[in-house]
């Protein structure tokens, strides 16, 4: 599975309206519902809060990407957004996140789950890659960064 396979220009979000961690959760579900990528908005969410009892996912470098392997992904995705100025988020190291990923993947798709997370992790290591995503102007922009994932 690549990236193309999971996120499009209907996956994009630049300009996020939330100012809470929940509020920024229920934003993401929402364009997964929005794009039929969940059955059950509710249940869905569910499993996203379930994940982040683990721990959060706010992985830092002002960074989210909450996730959650869910029996309502009918369709694999990645969505993004952006926040201009930050939501707190429970990340490590104690930073706003601006940058978001929420993927929502089937229950069997541990594999395919791994490896984009793995993918994101690897590339949002990189300033100039968060920088270029909190800089791009359009979508088309956005997208065609995230596509360099692969």
């Amino acid at each position: 599975m690549v990236i193309q396979d999971l996120i499009t220009i209907h996956s994009i979000d630049l300009n996020l309206e939330a100012s809470t961690k929940d509020e920024a959760i229920h934003a993401l579900a929402r364009i997964l519902d929005k794009n039929q990528a969940i059955s059950s908005f509710e249940g869905f969410i569910q499993d996203v809060y379930e994940r982040e009892v683990m721990t959060s996912t706010g992985i830092g470098y002002g960074i989210a990407i909450p996730h959650a392997k869910s029996k309502f992904v009918t369709k694999p995705s990645v969505i993004f957004a952006r926040h201009d100025t930050g939501i707190p988020f429970d990340a490590m190291d104690g930073k706003d996140a601006k940058l978001f990923f929420m993927i929502a993947m089937p229950e069997d798709g541990t594999q395919s789950h791994l490896k984009v997370l793995a993918m994101l992790s690897r590339k949002l290591m990189h300033r100039d890659y968060r920088d270029a995503l909190m800089d791009a102007k359009t979508k088309e922009e956005v997208l065609s960064l995230l596509y360099t994932m692969d």
